[in-house]
């Protein structure tokens, strides 16, 4: 099934503003509350309220960042973090690696006729797994690897799958392993045939990479410098290739990009006007389309191509169009587009931002402060300020 072919385009709002690099002046801004609800759509105070929940969900370091309307009208700091850090994104980095997939197979249609339905166990997508050592992986097609149901084990000490709504759970298996990241994701047991259940694997989006570095003729991170950074204006970004005395042959499309706050913001705000930067189309909007809706690919689990989706509305406070992806520790990049509204929530521990994971420069990490001491979670987790919580939050601050 050939479903990027088959959609129409996604209809754009008429955006007339796209921020330029922080180096010549960055995002506009709202003076004061009136200019936020007039000019934005946000009232401040409830904002507030969001901000203060983002704080205490993560007790070491983290933030919250909004954009409305192209308007920054929200940029909390604490702990380590500040605008101008790199720190281990996580798991979030799996959206860069979707969207770049996206973006290749409208560059490469002519090696990619079957789109997400495409067979990549091939020798000519993946000669590295061969010989196979699952004939179940034969079936395995892109679109299977980006929805999480390529069949590959879950990560953890108590990994689970979800089939058809109902979670099972697995028998621990070795994932990735950053000596060996290729080799390792390709080695990940199948504990069920690729489309039959729904099982977070980071090995199975690491895959796909692979599938682009061999179509595309390019390491992820130069594809991403190439399609994304350069035209939004990112400044200094990059991968976390080294951990200790590693350095990884190759970045790991599983996670760990490492962009300022403020460029993360410029991704999220490209998708939320339909994959539009100025005057090109960064982004199919097809493909976008997909990301914010259930897959044929996945029946199980509302995870579409590496965002997790909001169509059937059991995030109660929040639009059905709005998708979102997180990272380890706090990590969360969600977009709005019906109300024009980015937000990317910052977390993470310590180690998370150390700059020597990307040897890229970054200022002194003690620019944050906490506004709000962190409170201690309830029966170990931070119920009232889940992920999905800050969402609705957040989309209760706007006014129409």
């Amino acid at each position: 099934m050939r479903l990027l072919s088959l959609l129409l385009p996604l209809a754009l709002p008429a955006a007339t503003y796209f921020p330029p690099p922080d180096s010549q002046g960055g995002w506009r801004t709202t003076k004061d509350a009136a200019e936020a609800r007039a000019l934005a759509g946000i009232d401040l105070e409830r904002l507030e309220v969001a901000a203060r929940a983002a704080e205490r969900s993560n007790a070491d370091n983290g933030g919250l960042l909004v954009v409305s309307k192209g308007y920054l009208v929200l940029e909390r700091y604490y702990g380590k973090a500040h605008r101008n850090a790199n720190p281990d994104m996580a798991s979030t980095g799996k959206a860069f690696t979707s969207i770049a997939c996206g973006l290749m197979l409208q560059e490469f249609k002519a090696k990619l006729p079957d789109g997400l339905d495409t067979k990549v166990y091939t020798r000519e997508f993946l000669p590295e797994a061969f010989p196979l050592r699952d004939p179940r992986e034969a079936d395995i097609r892109l679109g299977h690897l980006l929805c999480m149901t390529s069949g590959h084990n879950g990560e953890g000490a108590a990994p689970s799958a979800v089939v058809r709504g109902v979670t099972q759970p697995l028998k621990p298996s070795k994932g990735q392993d950053i000596r060996d990241v290729d080799g390792s994701s390709l080695r990940t047991p199948l504990w069920a045939a690729p489309g039959e259940g729904y099982s977070y694997s980071s090995p199975a989006p690491h895959i796909a990479s692979m599938v682009l570095r061999r179509v595309t003729g390019q390491e992820l991170p130069a594809y991403i410098e190439e399609k994304f950074a350069r035209p939004m204006g990112w400044g200094p970004w990059g991968y976390c290739l080294y951990r200790g005395e590693v350095t990884m042959a190759h970045a790991n499309g599983a996670g760990s990009i490492a962009l300022r706050a403020t460029d993360t913001l410029r991704f999220g705000y490209c998708l939320a006007q339909g994959g539009r930067w100025q005057d090109r189309q960064l982004v199919p909007a097809d493909y976008l389309r997909l990301c914010r809706q259930a897959s044929p690919y996945n029946p199980h689990f509302p995870f579409s191509l590496q965002f997790e989706h909001n169509q059937a509305g059991q995030i109660l406070g929040a639009p059905r169009d709005a998708f979102y992806k997180t990272g380890a520790n706090g990590f969360c990049l969600y977009i709005v587009p019906s109300l024009d509204l980015v937000i990317y929530k910052l977390g993470g521990k310590d180690g998370q931002w150390n700059p020597d994971l990307t040897r890229l420069p970054q200022p002194a990490d003690n620019f944050g402060t906490h506004t709000n001491p962190p409170v201690a979670p309830k029966n170990g987790a931070y119920e009232n300020y889940s992920i999905p919580r800050i969402l609705e939050l957040v989309c209760g601050a706007t006014v129409r």
